[in-house]
């Protein structure tokens, strides 16, 4: 099984992997060679419609007698396309990978393990446990694809939420991170808010991280959840440009302004806020003006951490028909500006921790040395000698090297 794009595909894609285990099938890593190949597409950049044709016919070439399966956003979008690919047996939207264990046991004869060690068989994807609570979006975006592969916003029962939350608990995991296409709109009592209450009420878990908000979500009543220290001060707040004649174009809800105060507002309620974003460059019409107007409006902000992508065109969305695009070398140049400028947001972000003590949520190791993430996002790296995976201990921050932060556990040592 293998996952492509946004936090909730990996989500969907890690149930779906409990599906087929708790079925007694074996789940293996993409790079072995296997009886089924599912991928979970994304098509939110050609870029991402590339890669997945790419990853088909790898699993093809691999094993040219598995079963293997296209499924996710690129596939609910542009079915037949993935279909004609040498070597893909089923092609599965969105509506029907609920279904999915049921429609590959109909279509093949693949033998399965049934002893009690195969069906303990636990999941080695994260520390961390992604759970979906919603999924849809009502709002389209002018550049969008992903309302027309994910349909309108609904939400999960809370119930249903609180039970895995607590079987994520019950199996380990220390973080859970709540998942959606648009988590503010959850739609059940309470909405959001309730929900994130009754999470922090009814289960034991340490840490809990939102995947991704809109200004318009950052209400009081929201942000005053954030005084029950378990709720990860880390918020993921897509800005997409920072010129309002962009966002008008690009069809977003808010201005620079309204963008601004949700962040002086949150900065104000959440000490040790890590601040992460999303930005588009060579939007189509986007002038050199209206970029240096994003690239100054990036700059005051001073993100923890931003994501750059250049502006695809997606099929079907009021973007694609919109005249004055810029050039392929434009928008190179431009991400390449807003790249280290988000690079040098983050250095100086890391550098306010240096001498402080953080908890890491340790995650794995290479070479001997560690990786975790602190509450606030942070990648942190230390050496130790004993076994640390989904560990959750207080590091001191020693200071920085190529942009990444160094800790120093009782445990081990650090180095710089």
């Amino acid at each position: 099984m293998q996952t492509l794009g946004c936090k909730l595909n990996q989500a969907e894609t890690e149930s779906l992997a409990r599906k087929f285990i708790e079925a007694g099938y074996q789940v293996v890593s993409p790079d072995h060679a296997a009886d089924i190949y599912l991928l979970n597409t994304c098509t939110v950049t050609h870029i991402a419609d590339r890669k997945s044709r790419n990853l088909l016919r790898l699993a093809y070439r691999r094993n040219p007698r598995a079963f293997i399966v296209a499924m996710g956003c690129y596939a609910e979008r542009a079915r037949d396309d993935l279909g004609s690919i040498e070597g893909v047996s089923l092609v599965v939207g969105n509506r029907d990978k609920e279904r999915l264990v049921e429609i590959v046991e109909s279509m093949t004869n693949v033998p399965r393990r049934r002893s009690v060690q195969d069906s303990q068989q636990r999941l080695t994807f994260r520390t961390r446990a992604l759970v979906k609570i919603q999924e849809g979006c009502s709002q389209p975006c002018s550049f969008c694809v992903v309302p027309r592969v994910r349909g309108r916003e609904a939400s999960r029962p809370d119930e249903e939420i609180i039970t895995e939350v607590k079987a994520r608990v019950a199996e380990g995991h220390k973080e859970v991170v709540l998942t959606g296409t648009r988590i503010g709109s959850y739609g059940h009592d309470g909405g959001l808010a309730g929900l994130v209450r009754r999470i922090l009420k009814d289960t034991g878990i340490q840490r809990l991280r939102l995947s991704s908000l809109e200004p318009k979500d950052l209400t009081y009543g929201l942000l005053g959840l954030w005084g029950d220290r378990r709720i990860c001060p880390h918020i993921h707040l897509p800005l997409q440009s920072g010129s309002d004649s962009v966002l008008k174009r690009m069809g977003r809800t808010y201005t620079t302004a309204e963008y601004e105060r949700a962040v002086s507002l949150t900065r104000e309620a959440i000490p040790n806020l890590a601040l992460t974003s999303d930005i588009m460059v060579g939007f189509p019409g986007e002038s050199e003006n209206e970029f240096e107007e994003s690239y100054r409006f990036c700059e005051r902000i001073g993100f923890a951490k931003l994501h750059v992508f250049p502006y695809s065109a997606r099929p079907g969305t009021r973007a694609s028909r919109m005249t004055g695009g810029v050039r392929d070398s434009e928008k190179s140049r431009r991400c390449q500006l807003i790249l280290a400028l988000g690079r040098r947001s983050s250095i100086l972000f890391g550098e306010r921790f240096t001498g402080q003590n953080m908890n890491v949520l340790w995650e794995g190791c290479r070479e001997g040395v560690w990786f975790g993430l602190t509450e606030n996002y942070l990648r942190v790296f230390g050496c130790s000698q004993e076994q640390l995976t989904n560990q959750s201990l207080e590091t001191t921050i020693v200071g920085q090297l190529d942009g990444s932060l160094w800790g120093e556990l009782r445990t081990g040592c650090a180095s710089l």
